[in-house]
């Protein structure tokens, strides 16, 4: 098991689409066990294969607090609340910044476990939060592209400064 270098914004892959997983393998397991050294190792508490290059579906989930960490392939968005929620998010491809973000207060998810099997999840609160945003990762759509364009470009001016020191 390994910590796995992390890709930063602006880097090209962190909007691009990931592949579903097809193989649950031993390889699929080890990029699994990585994920979770590497979200550790960040700090942080969601990754997806792309955070490291690699443009599969896979999230891992890593929240603390007792809640187990979750691994989930292919996971989708089946259904979402109609009431909102407003979260402070960020990335560990983008250390430093974080800003408020509105999404649906609930999420029901599709995914499959690692050994390929079907599973879906209901969540709200922070894992309901997180599911949203690593789906989007996984769909190519990174967190700034969530929040208003006047946030969205000062969130780049003030990773920028942090970029220069």
């Amino acid at each position: 098991m390994a910590i796995r270098p992390l890709v930063f914004f602006p880097d090209p892959r962190l909007r691009l689409p990931a592949v579903p997983v097809t193989a649950f393998d031993d390889t699929l397991r080890r990029l699994a066990e990585d994920l979770l050294h590497t979200v550790r190792a960040a700090p942080g508490i969601g990754i997806t294969a792309p955070h490291v290059g690699e443009l599969v579906r896979l999230v891992v989930l890593n929240l603390g607090s007792g809640d187990p960490v979750r691994m989930l392939a292919n996971p989708r968005v089946l259904a979402v609340s109609g009431d909102l929620v407003s979260h402070t998010e960020g990335s560990i491809s983008m250390p430093g910044i974080a800003e408020e973000v509105e999404r649906p207060a609930q999420v029901r998810v599709a995914y499959q476990d690692l050994d390929g099997a079907a599973q879906e999840i209901t969540a709200d609160g922070l894992l309901g939060v997180c599911l949203q945003h690593e789906i989007d990762q996984l769909d190519g759509i990174f967190w700034l592209q969530r929040l208003s364009r006047l946030k969205r470009d000062r969130a780049v001016k003030r990773f920028a400064k942090l970029q220069v020191r």
